[in-house]
C-alpha cells in the first residue's frame, strides 16, 4: 500500500478528530451525549483530562456535530493562542488572549481589525440567532485547551485576569450565554479562582438571588477509553473499507492496549487505553497489512502493539532530538532516565531541565511522550510509554525519512504551531525549514514564511532581524501582486523602528504602508503615533482626527488622541476621548486620565488612578520601562506638589526604552528631574 493510500486510511493517528471526521469518530458516544447536555444546560462547564486523553476531539468531533443550528448558536472551537504569519509587530497594544480569541471566532477579519475588541463587544455585534419561533435559542461557546492561560510573567497574569474578567461581563451581559472551557487536569487549580469569578458572574446576572451554593457550572472529567469504547474505535473504523478483523482479534489489539497503560500509569485502573496509542497503533497496523488482506487476523497483531508503539515513541525521539539537540538522542533519553528511573509520577516542582531546557517538557506533553496529570493539588508527569527508558539502540536508523514526505506548508504550519506554544526555537527552525524547501517562485508562500519568521525574531526581541524578515516578506508580496498584504508588513516595519527610537524613519515607512492600503485605519492611528514621537504633536492630532471623522468610536485612535492631548495640556478634550474609550485597560491610557484630572484640579483621584497604574508596570529595568507614562506619572506627582517622587519618576523616565520619551518632551522631563532641588 503506498503513502497515498496510507493517508486515506480509517485512523487518525496524531491529528485530532475535526467536525469533518465525525462519521469515524468512535467510542466516546455516551460522553458526547452527556458534555453536550451540560453545556447547553449549564451557564459554565469545565471538561478537563490528562493529556492526549481527547478533549478536542471530543468537541470538535463529537460534541459539536450533535448541536442542531436551529437549537443554538455555536461559535467555533477557541483558542487563547495563535502562531498566524500576520505580522505581529503590525498590532496595537493589545489582549494576546482576547486577540487569539476573537481570531478563533472570526479567521477571515484582519487581526489588526480585531485586537482593539473586547470579548463582549464582539458578542454584541453578533447577530442572535432564533428559533422558529422567533425566540432565542442559547450561544454556546468553548474555549479549548485554556491551560495556555497559565503561563508566562506577571504581565501574562494581568492579561489573564483581563481576560477572565471579559469573559464574566459576557456572561453578566447575556442569560442566552453557555461557557465552556476545556483544560489539562494539572491546570485545574490554576482555574479554580477565576471559574469562581465566573459563576459570581452568573449570579449577579438576572437570578441574582440564588445562595452561593447554587453554582450554575458543572466539571466534566473525561477518562481513558474503557474497553468497550477502545473496542468500538478499533472496530467500526473498518466500516466500508472491505476490511474485517477476524474473531477476538480486535479484542486482543484491545487487552494489549491496556497491557501497555497499566506498566505506566500509576492509577491502576484496569481496562483504560490511551486514545493516542490505540490511534498510532490501529493506523501502524494498517500500513502494515498487505494490500490483498479482506480479514485481519491474530498473526496480524501478534506482538503488533509493542512493535508499533516502540517504532513510534522512537521516530518521536529522534525528531525532537533532532529539532533540539542537533540529533543527540542519547542526551534526550538520558535525561528520561534520570527522571522517571523509577517509573514513579515525578512532581512538576521536581523536574529538573537544567541542559534541556525549560521547554521541552511541555514539548515531550504535547508530543505525547509525557503524560501531564493531577497528584496533590500539584501538577505531575509520568511516561507514556515504559520502554522510553531504554538505551538508544545502536544500530544505524534512516532519519529524516518522516520529514522528506512533509512540503513547505507542512514545516510552515507546524512553526505556526511552535509560535503559538511559545517555543520560538522550534518555530525558527521550522521556519528555516519551511523556507529551505520552498521554490523561488513561490513568492507569496515565501513572504508568508518569512513573515513569520519575522514574528518569531519579535517575539525573542531582535528586531533588527526582525526587520530584516518582514522587508523580505514585504518585497515577496508587492512582487506576487498582494497589495493588501504589504500594508501590514510596513506598519510593523514603522512600529520597530519607533521602538528603536527612530520616529521619522517609522513615519516614512507608515506613510508608505497608507499609499497601499488607505482604507486601514490602523496604519493611521499608529502613524499618528511616530509623528508624536517625532516631535509633531498638532500633526499627529490631525491625522487622529481623520481617523475618527471615518470612524468616530475607534477605540485606538481615541485613545492615543486623549494621550496626547493631556500631554499638551488640554484637558477638558483628554478626558472627553479617554472616558470614550473606558474602560481603561492599559497603564499608560491611565496615567494620562490622571494627569488630565490633575490639571482639572481632581489632584486626590489623579494620583490614586496613577499609583493604580504604576502598580501594574512596577519595573526598575530601564530596558522595560515606559518613558511616556513616567513623565505623566511625574507631572501628577508635580501638580500633587511632591516634587521629590516627580524627580525621581522623570529621571527614570529619561532613561527609559520601552518606548523611549520622544525628543520634544526630554527637556520638559529635565526640568522636573532637577525640580527637588
Amino acid at each position: 500500500m503506498n503513502a497515498h493510500q496510507a493517508s486515506q486510511g480509517p485512523y487518525q493517528c496524531l491529528r485530532p478528530f475535526h467536525r469533518e471526521d465525525r462519521h469515524r469518530f468512535f467510542g466516546r458516544d455516551e460522553e458526547s451525549r452527556e458534555l453536550r447536555d451540560l453545556w447547553q444546560s449549564q451557564r459554565l462547564t469545565v471538561l478537563y483530562g490528562s493529556s492526549g486523553v481527547g478533549k478536542t476531539s471530543l468537541l470538535q468531533a463529537g460534541v459539536i456535530p450533535m448541536l442542531g443550528s436551529h437549537t443554538a448558536d455555536v461559535l467555533p472551537l477557541g483558542r487563547v493562542s495563535y502562531g498566524s504569519a500576520f505580522p505581529r509587530a503590525a498590532l496595537p497594544p493589545h489582549n494576546p488572549y482576547v486577540l487569539a480569541l476573537l481570531m478563533s471566532w472570526s479567521p477571515q477579519t484582519p487581526p489588526n481589525r480585531l485586537a482593539g475588541m473586547s470579548i463582549p463587544a464582539y458578542l454584541r455585534a453578533r447577530p442572535a440567532k432564533r428559533d422558529a419561533f422567533g425566540d432565542r435559542v442559547p450561544r454556546l461557546v468553548a474555549i479549548d485547551q485554556a491551560e495556555e492561560l497559565f503561563t508566562g510573567d506577571r504581565q501574562h497574569r494581568l492579561y489573564r485576569d483581563w481576560f477572565f474578567g471579559q469573559l464574566a461581563e459576557a456572561l453578566r451581559a447575556d442569560d442566552d450565554l453557555r461557557l465552556l472551557l476545556s483544560i489539562r487536569v494539572d491546570r485545574l487549580m490554576d482555574l479554580l479562582p477565576y471559574e469562581w469569578e465566573l459563576a459570581a458572574a452568573d449570579r449577579r446576572s438576572a437570578s441574582d438571588e440564588r445562595d452561593d451554593e447554587d453554582i450554575d457550572a458543572e466539571r466534566f472529567p473525561l477518562e481513558a477509553l474503557s474497553f468497550d469504547g477502545a473496542l468500538e474505535a478499533v472496530q467500526k473504523p473498518l466500516q466500508g473499507t472491505g476490511r474485517v478483523f477476524a474473531a477476538d482479534t480486535a479484542e486482543q489489539v484491545v487487552r494489549d492496549l491496556i497491557k501497555v497503560r497499566a506498566r505506566t500509569s500509576s492509577r491502576k485502573q484496569a481496562q483504560e487505553v490511551e486514545p493516542v496509542q490505540l490511534q498510532v497503533v490501529c493506523e501502524a497496523l494498517w500500513r502494515s497489512l498487505p494490500p490483498e488482506t479482506t480479514e485481519i487476523t491474530k498473526a496480524h497483531v501478534h506482538d503488533h502493539v509493542d512493535t508499533a508503539l516502540s517504532e513510534h515513541y522512537d521516530k518521536e525521539i529522534r525528531e525532537i532530538a533532532s529539532e533540539r539537540f542537533d540529533g543527540d538522542e542519547r542526551r534526550l533519553r538520558t535525561w528520561l532516565r534520570l527522571t522517571f528511573a523509577d517509573r514513579q509520577p515525578v512532581r512538576r516542582s521536581a523536574i529538573r531541565t537544567k541542559g534541556i531546557g525549560n521547554t521541552l517538557v511541555a514539548l515531550l506533553v504535547k508530543r505525547h511522550l509525557l503524560r501531564a496529570d493531577q497528584r496533590m493539588g500539584e501538577g505531575s508527569y509520568e511516561l507514556a510509554y515504559d520502554r522510553l527508558l531504554q538505551p538508544a539502540p545502536l544500530a544505524d536508523r534512516p532519519t529524516g525519512h518522516s520529514s522528506a514526505r512533509r512540503t513547505p506548508e507542512d514545516f510552515l504550519h507546524e512553526a505556526e504551531n511552535a509560535l503559538r506554544e511559545g517555543d520560538l526555537l522550534l518555530a525558527a527552525t521550522l521556519g528555516e525549514k519551511a523556507l529551505g524547501r520552498s521554490q523561488e517562485r513561490d513568492l507569496s508562500l515565501r513572504a508568508r514564511i518569512e513573515s513569520l519568521l519575522g514574528n518569531v525574531a519579535h517575539e525573542g526581541g531582535d528586531l533588527d532581524r526582525a526587520i530584516e524578515h518582514y522587508s523580505s516578506a514585504a518585497k515577496g508580496f508587492e512582487t506576487a501582486g498582494a497589495a493588501a498584504a504589504v500594508g501590514p508588513l510596513l506598519t510593523a516595519i514603522g512600529r520597530l523602528r519607533l521602538a528603536q527610537g527612530s520616529p521619522a524613519t517609522a513615519v516614512r515607512e507608515l506613510y508608505a504602508a497608507m499609499v497601499r492600503v488607505p482604507a486601514d485605519l490602523t496604519i493611521q492611528t499608529e502613524l499618528a503615533l511616530a509623528l508624536w514621537h517625532g516631535g509633531h504633536p498638532d500633526a499627529a492630532i490631525g491625522v487622529l482626527n481623520g481617523v475618527l471623522d471615518r470612524e468616530g468610536d475607534n477605540t485606538d485612535a481615541l485613545l492615543i488622541r486623549g494621550q496626547i492631548l493631556a500631554g499638551m495640556g488640554k484637558a477638558e478634550a483628554a478626558l472627553r476621548d479617554l472616558d470614550r474609550a473606558k474602560p481603561l485597560r492599559w497603564p499608560f491610557a491611565k496615567v494620562a486620565h490622571a494627569l488630565a484630572l490633575a490639571q482639572s484640579d481632581s489632584v486626590m483621584q489623579a494620583q490614586q488612578e496613577m499609583v493604580e497604574a504604576l502598580a501594574e508596570t512596577a519595573d526598575n529595568d530601564p530596558a522595560v520601562a515606559h518613558g511616556p507614562l513616567l513623565l505623566y506619572a511625574a507631572r501628577v506627582e508635580k501638580l500633587a506638589g511632591k516634587t521629590t517622587s516627580a524627580a525621581d519618576l522623570a529621571r527614570r523616565a529619561i532613561s527609559a526604552k520601552a518606548p523611549a520619551l520622544p525628543g520634544h518632551l526630554v527637556n520638559h522631563a529635565r526640568e522636573l528631574a532637577v525640580s527637588a532641588g
